[in-house]
């Protein structure tokens, strides 16, 4: 594909040669000849000077370059949307594999494609063009809205609700039960009946092994456009705001709350019983027991400001020898205190 037309598809400003043809896009470091390549981050700037890249994706107030460039205000959307000029995920075909079972009372919508080893219980409503690939499970009573991809051995409990474009990964659970047991005087548990649904709403992506849970009573909600990455645990009870980001191996514990747009680092935790204002960020490894002003930076754990945080962490390794430092001027100031005893206090 020519490069000028790949500008025009993308609404780009092209830059040199539109006659460059592009066959790929690729990463900058291992980008070659016939490939199209991006920067978004400044600290990867540098390394255009070595690129051996056909042409390259940039911000529109990037300095000039000597190959071929499309300017943007928004490279990194540019390159994910160049990708799609040249890769298409397979499409399973329209159509129910034999091996599959789906119940006599379940209805699947126009264009489905139901792969080898489904299950589809009864009273489950598959859209238009839903795609189950092999060894998904549906519970009873499941609904899925139209275009929902549900990767290899996705499982659905029953009564979850799934809205139009929604796509799980490999492995994900949605709506297991939450964890929910009464203690009971003797020291046992009694298991309190997980009687819930999980509600993902439209345009929500829910990535590898992540598990949503049900809880006793009420709804689980995945607002729209959210994006839960993989291995993320979200307990029972709790409700992820709309365009809401979650990276990996995050948990959220039963009945957290999370606004619209908030930005949730790999291995973030949340206590539970708590609610997290619009825009709030959670720095990697962060933490939280208590409710979080809506926009507020956390970072730490227990978490605290994250600006504060940085500071904390670039200082933790320095401690040792500001501790050895600190004891040597006490150990000054108790001989300089000995010096300048008054007169009067030697015997």
């Amino acid at each position: 594909m020519k490069l000028s037309e790949i500008a025009s598809r993308l609404g780009c400003e092209l830059s040199g040669d539109g006659n460059v043809e592009i066959e790929r896009v690729c990463g900058i470091d291992s980008a070659g000849a016939g490939d199209l390549t991006f920067v978004a981050n400044p600290r990867y700037t540098s390394r255009l000077r070595t690129t051996r890249a056909s042409a390259v994706i940039l911000d529109s107030r990037a300095p000039a370059l000597p190959i071929p460039t499309l300017r943007t205000s928004n490279p990194y959307l540019a390159f994910a949307r160049a990708i799609e000029l040249f890769y298409r995920a397979p499409a399973p075909p329209p159509g129910i594999h034999p091996t599959a079972v789906i119940s006599s009372d379940a209805r699947v919508g126009p264009d489905a494609s139901v792969g080898p080893y489904c299950v589809v219980g009864p009273e489950c409503v598959l859209g238009a063009g839903v795609v189950l690939h092999p060894h998904v499970v549906l519970y009873p009573d499941v609904t899925l809205g139209d275009a929902v991809v549900l990767h290899a051995h996705v499982v659905v409990r029953e009564h979850c609700r799934i809205g139009n474009r929604v796509v799980v990964q490999n492995g994900a659970v949605v709506g297991g039960d939450g964890f929910g047991f009464a203690p009971v005087e003797d020291g046992t548990y009694y298991k309190i009946v997980q009687s819930g649904r999980v509600v993902l709403e439209d345009d929500v992506e829910i990535g590898a092994n992540t598990t949503v849970d049900r809880a006793a009573v009420g709804d689980t909600v995945i607002r729209r456009g959210a994006k839960l990455d993989n291995l993320v645990q979200v307990g029972h009870g709790s409700e992820v705001g709309a365009d809401t980001v979650i990276a990996a191996q995050a948990g959220l514990a039963g009945s957290t709350n999370l606004g619209k747009g908030v930005k949730v680092g790999g291995q973030a935790g949340f206590a539970g019983h708590l609610t997290v204002g619009d825009g709030a960020v959670f720095i990697a490894q962060s933490a939280t027991s208590h409710d979080v002003e809506a926009g507020r930076v956390i970072g730490g754990s227990p978490g605290f400001d994250g600006a504060l945080w940085l500071r904390a962490a670039t200082a933790f390794p320095r401690l040792p020898d500001l501790l050895r430092r600190v004891r040597q001027l006490e150990r000054e100031v108790e001989r300089l205190k000995g010096s300048k005893k008054e007169p009067g206090d030697a015997k």
